[in-house]
């Protein structure tokens, strides 16, 4: 599964992209985005950057797009295919 990270998000990892092989994560259980997202918490405990939030912080505000679809149940199963992005709220319009 591949997860892409846009604006703050992208700030906060240090990275635009993180690939996830989920047979290692989630083995024969099902893996949802509440998962994903306590991963990717772990995975990235801290900002990279110093003005922006950590990832546990802004998770909370971001949209998830799961295959171009937005997704706002976090029991949302994902499979390895997949593609995830983590779009944190963006200013203007």
């Amino acid at each position: 599964m591949d997860v892409r990270f846009f604006a703050a998000a992208a700030a906060a990892t240090g990275v635009e992209e993180q690939q996830v092989d989920l047979e290692s994560v989630a083995g024969a259980d099902p893996f949802t985005l509440a998962e994903l997202s306590k991963l990717l918490v772990s995975t990235f405990p801290v900002s990279a950057s110093a003005s922006t939030p950590p990832l546990s912080e802004l998770l909370t505000r971001c949209s998830f797009l799961v295959n171009e679809v937005s997704q706002r149940d976090l029991a949302t199963e994902l499979a390895p295919g997949d593609i995830v992005d983590v779009l944190p709220p963006f200013a203007g319009g």
